[in-house]
């Protein structure tokens, strides 16, 4: 599989293979972040369609910056898996790859003639990578489960929102992407250890416990002393003050001042030295039987201050805070720009009309090698025969492939 000749020597990834199966969002952030830093990502997508992502929140156009923002730097190669020859080509870029990306239902790669047993036999080192929403063992494997569903199921959607009213859920696909993270992490960790082996694994990832994962102390607490977590709104459970504040001008500021001495330099910035110096406040424990009283402290000062003055009392005294910001406000946020977050690339905003977008930069930092967005999500298949001539498919083979619907 030839290597797309932008990427530089001295990527962080640079010289990394990766087979993108996936679709949506779980898979596709794997592969994301791979690309950002250098791995060549070979994205298949069904002929015709595509990834269902191009469609979704599709403002303009035929490919929605949504695809754009998540397929960043991969190239697209349609191929049909569910025919004989699309299997056989798929194989044929196994066996080039050092990683294999999926996210479809346990035995979907099996049905297709691409599971692990085959993956082994065409590339013994090739290190595969399952996403699923409940993984590939136990007793609901077979059960379809996106982002949504391993939210509730993982604990997070119960903590959601405000106690008299239903569980909301969190504004963006948050257990695909975490997933997505846990999915980049276990195939660096398969990677390290076949550097010692020389042998790939295989890495299962479920959605619903990337959010478990991130539960905390919910089911211990519960486990060893009753203590059953309930929704609380904006207000972080067991650490105060750590809240939400409305402003003289009805915007909201969000402030920490639970660090035992960040605590006494809020009280005090607040008018409450006496809050400050209450031996009962000294630590989180005291403070957390009093939260109401320190909650409405706090937010008789933000009532009597705009948002802007609240925000620059709490920099002047080293009390962390913050706005709640829209996606105007990011936009317009000096540090976003000066830490590359704010990127501006040509895109497709209509069927006959581009135009400079800012897209989100690359995370994490590298101080001397940073990664870098060098092209969008590419259009469907833009790279096919790049891809396919390099295992030997000549255009003639290509074209009889087309015409049979496999590309």
């Amino acid at each position: 599989m030839s290597r797309q000749p932008s990427v530089g020597s001295d990527d962080v990834l640079a010289g990394l293979r990766v087979l993108e199966l996936g679709s949506f969002i779980a898979a596709p952030s794997a592969g994301r972040l791979f690309a950002d830093f250098g791995a060549d990502v070979v994205k298949v997508e069904r002929p015709g369609t595509g990834d269902e992502l191009r469609r979704w929140r599709l403002h303009g156009g035929d490919t929605s910056l949504l695809f754009r923002v998540m397929n960043r730097n991969k190239r697209s190669v349609t191929l049909d898996l569910r025919t004989d020859e699309g299997c056989a080509l798929c194989l044929d870029l196994i066996r080039e790859c050092d990683v294999v990306l999926e996210n479809f239902r346990p035995g979907t790669l099996e049905r297709w003639g691409l599971g692990p047993e085959e993956i082994r036999r065409a590339n013994p080192r090739a290190v595969l990578v399952r996403i699923s929403g409940y993984g590939q063992s136990g007793p609901y494997r077979d059960r379809p489960g996106f982002g949504g569903v391993a939210e509730a199921v993982g604990g997070l959607r119960n903590l959601t929102g405000y106690p008299d009213r239903a569980p909301t859920r969190v504004g963006i696909s948050i257990a695909d992407q975490i997933a997505g993270l846990y999915a980049v992490i276990g195939a660096l960790m398969a990677l390290h250890r076949r550097g010692r082996d020389g042998h790939g694994d295989t890495v299962d990832v479920a959605l619903y416990e990337g959010i478990y994962s991130l539960m905390e102390s919910l089911v211990p607490d519960f486990d060893a002393y009753g203590v059953e977590r309930e929704r609380t709104g904006s207000a972080l459970p067991g650490v105060v003050p750590s809240n939400t504040y409305r402003c003289a001008d009805g915007k909201y500021a969000v402030i920490s001042g639970n660090g035992d001495a960040i605590y006494g330099r809020l009280m005090r910035l607040v008018g409450r030295p006496d809050l400050a110096e209450d031996p009962a406040l000294a630590d989180n424990a005291g403070r957390v039987a009093r939260a109401e009283e320190l909650d409405e402290a706090i937010g008789a000062w933000t009532a009597s201050l705009p948002c802007a003055d609240v925000l620059k009392a709490l920099e002047e005294a080293a009390v962390p805070g913050g706005p709640i910001y829209t996606a105007a406000d990011i936009l317009d946020d000096p540090h976003f720009r000066a830490r590359g977050m704010h990127e501006r690339h040509p895109v497709a905003v209509s069927a006959d009309e581009k135009a400079e977008v800012v897209f989100p930069g690359v995370v994490p930092r590298f101080e001397d090698r940073p990664g870098s967005t060098r092209w969008l999500g590419p259009d469907l298949g833009e790279h096919t025969d790049d891809v396919l001539d390099s295992l030997g498919v000549g255009a003639a083979r290509r074209e009889q492939l087309r015409a049979q619907g496999v590309l």
